[in-house]
């Protein structure tokens, strides 16, 4: 059962950041609210207020520019990605992540600020935007500031986002427009599930980028390496910046296993890809 708390759905980003201003963390952001009202009805968190940014119209917007790249708004959901034509034919790794995540009836709310703002280990999209080496901009009454994604993380569940801050938007640099990707994810199920292990690649003709999720206690970067380097060396450099667990849903050995089969399958993809 929901707790009872005030809602508040703010019309501009002035209104928002007055509202945040100097309050505790005992507030919540409402995007898309797949996480948080589940949270709330299980009883893991107790918000006093709940702050819906929806009505906010600079947050759904997704743009384009040479000097900044893909900026993706807060409200901007998994869907919106997914069928975006620009994001398909520029970013298909972003895409397919989104794609990745749970059932259209989800992705139609889910967002994509959301969903790095849970700051799960096992967050769909921050592998993608990992390997995309995706920016963050953070907002508040004292000003604007970027920060890459590997470093807003700085646990589960945790960000190093301060009590009067939001997300803005988060941006993917226009140096990585047209670079081929794909997203690998192993489940327990068909279907709809959380990555047991999830890897995320992006390369061109002389480079490739991976990224993983569920391999640490947060999504990371795995490296940048020349495409034609020895394959093995490629899967244990990048093994070795993972922390993997044991818990009811898999073990370390076989999530270090498959990262590395999935790593060779990445590898032989971008590979095949270049020569077509």
């Amino acid at each position: 059962m929901l707790h009872g708390f005030m809602y508040v759905a703010p019309s501009s980003k002035k209104e928002l950041l007055e509202l945040i201003s100097g309050k505790s963390a005992s507030y919540k952001i409402l995007a898309g609210g797949t996480d948080l009202l589940v949270d709330i009805r299980a009883g893991k968190i107790s918000p006093s207020c709940v702050i819906d940014i929806k009505k906010i119209e600079a947050f759904k917007e997704i743009n384009f520019s040479l000097e900044e790249g893909l900026i993706i708004g807060a409200s901007v959901t998994l869907t919106e990605i997914t069928e975006n034509g620009f994001v398909n034919s520029d970013f298909e790794v972003l895409a397919n992540a989104a794609a990745s995540i749970a059932s259209r009836q989800i992705r139609n709310k889910a967002t994509v600020a959301g969903n790095i703002c849970t700051a799960s280990p096992a967050g769909d999209m921050a592998p993608a935007l990992l390997a995309l080496d995706a920016r963050v901009n953070v907002i508040s009454v004292r000003g604007r500031r970027t920060e890459p994604l590997s470093s807003f993380y700085k646990g589960v569940r945790k960000t190093d986002l301060a009590d009067d801050e939001i997300v803005e938007s988060i941006s993917v640099p226009n140096k990585y427009s047209d670079w081929k990707g794909k997203v690998l994810k192993l489940k327990r199920i068909k279907g709809h599930d959380l990555a047991l292990v999830s890897a995320a690649m992006i390369s061109d003709s002389d480079v490739i980028r991976l990224a993983a999720g569920s391999c640490a206690p947060v999504p990371v970067f795995l490296g940048e390496y020349k495409i034609s380097s020895d394959v093995e060396h490629i899967v244990d450099s990048a093994l070795k910046l993972t922390s993997p667990i044991d818990d009811l849903r898999a073990g370390a050995e076989y999530r270090k296993f498959m990262l590395g089969q999935y790593i060779k399958r990445l590898v032989e993809y971008a590979r095949t890809s270049d020569e077509e």
